[in-house]
């Protein structure tokens, strides 16, 4: 996450998140400066999004698609640690862009133990 330990959020807007941990970028399609995946071909890929935090505010990202809301990992209780994931296949066309989200309001907790994490991969290319 951005701030390598400690809380994300919360924001009075909307933020996209960076993942400034990247443990594979195979032909560079994420950006940590930005937390943007830049499809570099048409495809089928699959994301995943995990969401940690502490109790009582609320622990969320998005998945969201050229500006789009797709899917979130969303955890709310009135204590103790909040834990959700998500993901989905989307069809991608060269130039498309997918990053996460966190919506205002809502705040993440990170350590080394990288509770929040974002992925993609390719599962096969398209004509």
């Amino acid at each position: 996450m951005q701030s390598g330990s400690g809380y994300i959020g919360p924001f009075t807007t909307a933020i996209t998140l960076t993942y400034r941990n990247v443990f594979t970028n195979i032909g560079n399609a994420y950006n940590p400066i930005t937390g943007i995946f830049t499809a570099p071909l048409k495809g089928a890929y699959m994301f995943r999004v995990s969401a940690f935090g502490h109790a009582p505010t609320i622990a969320s990202a998005a998945i969201v698609k050229n500006g789009q809301h797709v899917v979130a990992a969303f955890d709310h209780q009135a204590q103790n640690d909040l834990n959700s994931s998500n993901g989905v296949v989307l069809i991608l066309e060269v130039g498309d862009v997918v990053y996460v989200r966190l919506w205002n309001g809502k705040r993440l907790f990170d350590n080394a133990s990288n509770h929040n994490s974002f992925s993609g991969y390719l599962l096969f290319p398209l004509r």
